[in-house]
């Protein structure tokens, strides 16, 4: 589906940048005075895999933003055949990250070079300041890693949070701990799954952590696999751009579901909401 906004989306792949998969408008040339804003996008499980949230990347995309999954299209249309399941790795939690945060940096430094570059496709269409980083899971914590990068304007962190201290670190290649929550330097909405949610108990620790920066916390009642699967993104998407425009764009519409006297996920009766310093 190529989502619900004014810009119809695609995902590819380009040339100029491997081993990453592009969610984008369709029509670049369609834009006229939208410049895009950007998504660094943390896949769950840390994975290679830059389809796993392809609904809720084409969402995202539809609504006037560029938003980059490191990986290849492993999973829905356009993907070659599942290898083999591997085999559960001896002793750990989870297998071996195969992405990493230095990979969603590559994606911001050669779209922001792209960018300046007369001649390209991408001249001039991006916000250079509106750019935003995001994660599912695992993904959420390389977002939490990236978020000291000063470029950074806002944070999304999804059905993750640091783990709580003393449960050990059962993911092999990454190393998050809560002292990083400090240095994240612009705004942070949290999106969780209820209680089911296995990684509810660090989002909210780290909610409850974070008092020099505006932070929200929005749950929904659907687990750990949020809404990622179901058309246009689901519930949780429509959130995620939301916040976008109103922490990238000033957007005070968009902003009326996150604060102020008509706060509309604070009267949710599907969402349980808080925040802090918006």
């Amino acid at each position: 589906m190529p989502g619900t906004g004014p810009f119809p989306a695609i995902k590819e792949v380009v040339s100029g940048l491997p081993d990453h998969v592009l969610y984008r408008p369709a029509q670049l040339d369609g834009l006229g005075q939208t410049r895009l804003g950007v998504l660094l996008w943390g896949n769950g499980g840390c994975r290679a895999d830059g389809a796993s949230a392809r609904q809720h990347l084409l969402e995202i995309a539809s609504h006037g933003y560029v938003a980059i999954a490191p990986g290849s299209i492993r999973s829905g249309p356009g993907a070659p055949p599942a290898p083999p399941a591997e085999r559960p790795h001896a002793g750990d939690a989870f297998p071996p990250v195969e992405t990493t945060p230095e990979d969603m940096v590559a994606a911001l430094d050669w779209l922001l070079a792209e960018n300046a570059r007369p001649g390209s496709g991408w001249y001039q269409r991006i916000d250079p300041v509106a750019i935003a980083v995001a994660g599912h899971s695992c993904g959420g914590l390389q977002a939490i890693k990236l978020s000291a990068d000063p470029r950074i304007a806002t944070t999304i962190v999804q059905n993750s949070g640091v783990l709580n201290p003393g449960s050990g670190n059962p993911i092999r290649g990454l190393t998050v701990d809560k002292a990083e929550l400090n240095n994240l330097h612009a705004p942070v909405l949290y999106v969780l799954g209820g209680q089911g949610d296995v990684a509810w108990p660090n989002g909210m620790d780290d909610y409850a952590r974070i008092d020099h920066v505006p932070v929200a916390a929005a749950d929904l009642d659907v687990g750990h696999g949020g809404t990622f699967d179901q058309p246009n993104g689901g519930r949780a998407a429509q959130i995620v751009w939301r916040w976008l425009d109103w922490q990238l764009r000033g957007d005070q519409a968009a902003g009326t579901w996150f604060a102020g006297e008509d706060c509309q996920l604070c009267t949710s009766r599907e969402w349980q909401y808080a925040s802090k310093r918006l």
